[in-house]
């Protein structure tokens, strides 16, 4: 797409780091399938999760990773709010209602919440140390969130759907309250994907902001048999040439392990899916990186740009 932003969606048209932007999208979304029916939860929502990302808050620090921050947060909302668009407008399967579709939006907004960090928190330097458990944490405060807003008998069903978009349990092995829920998770767990791997700066930031994370949050290696240690990811160099390989392992997931629900983001119009198009840029993209091993290509700047220096937890960046 010529001219496409590097802080707008892959339509080139919804800047994803402005909250109002994305509300009124979200909200125009939302309206249009149900007349109706009150935004009010989602607009509050999205600015309680605005806040919560700010450091506005109660009892929350502000957001301290970089890539896992509110560009993001909001991105996957609005990829959210489309595949659910898509789903109900081709009345396929179980119904969505106002309400479930609310809860989607509210799954999505606060689907990272667990690497937002505690006031107070002593224990822990930066938020991506809690990245192997940041899906409990996150489902923890929607949990205690959703009666805030009037959805208090979605409370059972916050965890298991965020567990979608993470990797601490299978997919077969979450149990929903309902099969409703199941439907709405792996809607949730294909926005996660499609949003952040269609992001124009997505290169860069993995490059600049994923892999400080993993190496903080203890996902650049792990204790093999015999409690050896392996590593994952060398550096941030060898994050990138992986790329084409984990977008093997996305597509496979998206497909068999979450339904396929990213083909309800398509522009049925146009009968085009951007988020996919986009995506696949970005690994044609990582395939000349590979070929040439000149990151210095990398140019792209990615807005609200947050390094984490991990080197003061006694851990360097290779």
């Amino acid at each position: 797409m010529a001219g496409r932003r590097n802080d707008y969606d892959v339509t080139n048209l919804i800047q994803t780091t402005d909250p109002h932007e994305i509300e009124g999208e979200i909200s125009r979304i939302f309206h249009a399938l149900y007349p109706k029916a009150s935004d009010i939860p989602i607009t509050q929502a999205v600015r309680d999760s605005t806040r919560l990302y700010r450091g506005e808050y109660p009892g929350y620090a502000p957001c301290d990773t970089g890539y896992h921050d509110l560009q993001h947060t909001l991105d996957v909302s609005l990829a959210m709010a489309r595949i659910m668009a898509g789903y109900v407008r081709e009345a396929q399967g179980p119904t969505i209602s106002a309400d479930l579709f609310t809860f989607g939006i509210l799954a999505a907004l606060f689907h990272d919440a667990g690497y937002i960090r505690r006031i107070g928190d002593k224990r822990h330097f930066n938020g991506a140390e809690y990245t192997k458990i940041h899906v409990a944490r996150g489902g923890r405060f929607l949990r205690g969130y959703l009666p805030k807003v009037g959805l208090a008998r979605f409370a059972d069903a916050a965890t298991p759907t965020l567990h979608y978009t993470g990797y601490e349990k299978r997919t077969e092995q979450i149990r929903v309250p309902d099969p409703i829920f199941r439907l709405i998770g792996n809607m949730l767990g294909s926005a996660d994907i499609i949003a952040q791997m269609s992001d124009r700066c997505y290169l860069e930031k993995c490059y600049e902001r994923l892999y400080p994370e993993f190496v903080l949050g203890g996902i650049d290696r792990q204790i093999g048999p015999g409690g050896k240690e392996e590593v994952i990811f060398a550096s941030a160099e060898d994050l990138i040439y992986r790329t084409p390989q984990f977008y093997r392992t996305a597509m496979k997931r998206l497909h068999q392990q979450l339904d396929a629900m990213m083909r309800f983001a398509e522009d049925r119009g146009k009968a085009r899916n951007l988020y996919v198009e986009e995506t696949e840029k970005n690994v044609r993209y990582a395939e000349t990186l590979i070929e040439t091993k000149d990151l210095s290509a990398l140019r792209r700047r990615p807005p609200q740009p947050k390094a984490i220096d991990v080197r003061t937890r006694g851990k360097k960046i290779a």
